[in-house]
């Protein structure tokens, strides 16, 4: 018997990988489930490590793998017993020949533990595993996913970045769980995405039409995010969040950036992460001799994180694409003074409430962040609109409810595979 419009749902919310601390994959999940809950719906999180972080009401279902990924022990060698497991060794098969194959191997569990669960739920939400285990899921339960973006553009600018053959090649077998993503994608009845940018490119990228996509954006958490009463801005002081060093990011053109107002001035660079050793970012800084003035701060908890937004002067979010752009949301949050690039939804996220400028254009970020250093006006008006404009528009609470009138929609319309 199918829900009524106005009842509480039960929602299994599926996502193969939820680190807690970093990427927008975890904060998506915490933040929606409990929002849902917030509205009367039970929600169950399925899971593969890392695991999310969430509120008590949310119940977190573990579906344990190898965990090869976890920066505590990574790529570690498997005991034989681990490799007994059929699932566990098409795992440790996939990621010794330089794949990626959590979100398939996640399938494999999430599928088993359905089969002995479907009754407990109303619906089941994929946060972008896009795994086969959806094709035998959604014979049995109304199934929608979230895509955050078209992950075929990160694979593009990847393979373009590097000049050896062999790297190329390397990105194009990582990447290669594209192809089973994009052949689930197109048997879902509907897709949540989060801007209308990423609705058009993942539309183009995976060819689903336009009217299968519901476009409801990310809430920001102003519980979490917020301007901190009595810390004083620090002079020259310019902090980036990269949660990912790749070329996406576009981290190093920031670095350009900073390498040039040095030139003119004290400055400081805070970038909340951590890079990979002996990466591109860090030889980067090596070889523009800035190593004394771009800091990284490691994982942090969020009082110490919104404490770095309350010191800095302004918050850049030099990304090539993003499919919506959390920084950029939780730097307004907290009042700071924003300066974005043009990249994917970027414009919708920041709209007139920062400065925008082109992707890839170190001479455009120059130029804006010694703009926003130099006039305080400017400043105080953009970290004032930045931060009602979080406050009107990107509330979790509405997210949740439109997410919810997505399922409605779902439910209503479910048939046979």
């Amino acid at each position: 018997m199918r829900p009524s419009a106005d009842s509480p749902l039960h929602i299994c919310l599926l996502s193969y990988r939820s680190n807690p601390h970093c990427g927008g994959q975890g904060v998506y999940v915490k933040n929606l489930s409990r929002a849902l809950t917030d509205l009367g719906h039970r929600v169950d999180v399925v899971s593969g490590p890392q695991y999310p972080e969430l509120d008590s009401r949310v119940r977190l279902v573990k579906l344990p793998s190898l965990d090869l990924y976890n920066p505590a022990d990574l790529f570690r060698l498997p005991r034989a017993h681990e490799l007994l497991n059929l699932t566990n060794l098409i795992e440790w098969i996939g990621i010794s020949t330089m794949g990626f194959p959590e979100p398939f191997t996640f399938g494999i569990r999430a599928e088993k533990f359905l089969k002995k669960n479907f009754s407990r739920y109303d619906i089941v939400h994929d946060n972008q595993s896009l795994c086969y285990g959806l094709l035998g899921i959604q014979r049995r339960l109304p199934t929608v996913a979230t895509i955050h973006h078209p992950i075929t553009v990160d694979r593009r600018i990847d393979v373009r970045s590097e000049t050896l053959l062999w790297k190329k090649l390397k990105h194009l077998r990582w990447y290669s769980f594209i192809d089973m993503q994009k052949r689930v994608a197109k048997t879902l009845p509907r897709i949540i995405t989060v801007s209308n940018c990423a609705q058009q490119d993942i539309s183009k990228e995976f060819k689903i039409p336009r009217d299968r996509f519901s476009v409801i954006p990310n809430g920001i958490d102003t519980d979490v995010f917020h301007p901190v009463a009595g810390v004083a801005r620090k002079k020259n002081r310019i902090i980036v969040t990269n949660s990912a060093d790749t070329p996406l990011k576009g981290l190093e053109y920031l670095l350009l950036a900073v390498s040039e107002i040095s030139k003119q001035r004290e400055v400081r660079l805070i970038v909340v992460g951590s890079p990979k050793k002996n990466s591109r970012v860090l030889r980067r800084i090596r070889s523009l001799g800035i190593e004394h003035i771009v800091s990284f701060t490691g994982w942090i908890n969020n009082d110490v994180f919104i404490r770095q937004y309350a010191e800095a002067s302004v918050a850049v979010v030099p990304s090539i694409y993003e499919g919506f752009g959390l920084p950029a949301g939780e730097a307004m949050a907290c009042g700071v003074p924003v300066i974005s690039t043009t990249g994917g939804a970027l414009p919708e996220v920041v709209g007139d409430a920062g400065i925008l400028v082109p992707p890839a254009d170190p001479a455009a970020l120059t130029r804006s962040i010694i703009k926003v250093l130099d006039n305080p006006d400017l400043a105080r008006k953009l970290s004032e609109a930045g931060y009602r404009r979080v406050q009107q528009h990107l509330s979790w609470r509405v997210v949740a409810q439109k997410t919810a009138n997505t399922y409605q929609r779902v439910i209503h319309d479910y048939g046979p595979v």
